[in-house]
């Protein structure tokens, strides 16, 4: 049999790379004989770069040099340039909040992605292609648009983030119109502001406390105010607003992550030939349904007529197809992502011991 193996990354724990060689292994320790065909991916957040590497065959990962991460120490930019001429930018690997000691939900920028796509585009990029997700800070882009060349005018100091969004006066994007086209891959639908918006949904996973969230949506309804556009837009709130900052700043269109990830890493094209798909994540519920990376995998599976399977660490809602979490496996959630990689592949172990006994899926064709 031949099947696709085609995680997203378990955050926190594994990297989907990391995720598919422990099914891999797992799977082989039952079934050596089958033919397993790994394509590690992401849906614009951490891991984007190393999947759509790893899935395209001719691509090259450059460096941009040293880039000020999230709290202004410098990190190693990366960007990858495609057969095609595009450029793939991460926001994670410059911008993440796990490059941070501690999370500063008022003082992180994003500069450091503006200056790799600064250097993707003196490259000659055709394109920028930017994945949207991890980040560490809700400054709507501001810092990203500034690391990019545009000229930000504040009422003194140059502090950045998203809490010194209400010091500025005017932005000068005027040096971005050189700039080759710009596609945001992102990874929520969130607008700018308001209840659902950046600040107040996702400012809590990046160390806001309820004033501080106030005090950031303020931030982003100034910026909009200077800015313009219909900050409402779905995908505006991804990233700390940097969805926003970007579309605005460069003209950027917004794709949903997952189905544009798919795309660039074959999937379809994989599905063809395949018998079964296995698939997954760090916790699977209701939340995996909207955009997520696992259920456009699933959907595609189900177009495709290949039956599909899902390991995760945990498994709250129904995906609809076999699934195994990890935290039944191991007992309990600390000792699933005490040892993650180990729990993958005793996953897999159980799912291809139970495609022998259960004869629940048969090679096609």
């Amino acid at each position: 049999m031949r099947i696709v193996i085609c995680p997203d990354s378990f955050k926190g724990t594994l990297s989907s790379t990391e995720v598919c060689e422990a099914i891999s292994a797992g799977w082989g320790d039952v079934r050596p004989d089958d033919d397993l065909v790994l394509l590690p991916l992401a849906d614009g957040g951490e891991g984007t770069l190393d999947a759509v590497h790893a899935a395209t065959p001719g691509s090259v990962l450059r460096s941009a040099g040293l880039v000020a991460g999230p709290d202004g120490r410098p990190v190693e930019g990366r960007w990858l340039r495609l057969p095609d001429g595009a450029a793939v930018v991460e926001l994670a690997s410059t911008s993440g909040l796990t490059l941070l000691d501690a999370p500063d939900p008022l003082g992180a920028t994003t500069r450091g992605l503006g200056q790799v796509m600064r250097e993707a585009a003196r490259a000659g990029a055709r394109e920028i292609v930017v994945g949207l997700g991890g980040s560490a800070s809700t400054d709507g882009g501001l810092g990203a648009l500034a690391g990019a060349g545009a000229i930000v005018h504040r009422d003194g100091g140059v502090d950045e983030g998203g809490g010194s969004l209400r010091s500025v006066r005017g932005i000068d994007t005027g040096p971005l119109r050189a700039f080759p086209p710009v596609r945001l891959l992102v990874d929520v639908l969130s607008p700018l502001c308001g209840p659902q918006g950046a600040a107040w949904v996702f400012g809590p996973q990046k160390g806001a406390t309820p004033e501080q969230c106030a005090l950031l949506d303020q931030g982003l309804q100034h910026l909009a105010g200077l800015l313009g556009g219909d900050p409402t837009l779905p995908g505006c709130g991804a990233a700390g607003g940097t969805g926003y900052g970007l579309a605005q700043g460069f003209g950027a269109t917004v794709q949903p992550g997952a189905a544009s990830m798919l795309d660039l890493a074959g999937v379809a094209s994989a599905l063809a030939e395949a018998d079964l798909v296995i698939t997954g994540e760090g916790r699977f519920d209701s939340q995996s349904g909207l955009g997520k990376l696992v259920s456009a995998v699933l959907a595609a599976a189900a177009d495709a007529g290949v039956p599909a399977r899902v390991i995760a660490g945990r498994v709250d809602a129904d995906p609809g197809v076999p699934a195994v979490a990890l935290a039944t496996i191991a007992g309990s959630d600390e000792e699933a992502m005490r040892r993650p990689a180990h729990h993958v592949r005793a996953a897999a172990r159980e799912l291809a011991g139970a495609l022998i006994t259960g004869g629940q899926a048969a090679p096609r064709g």
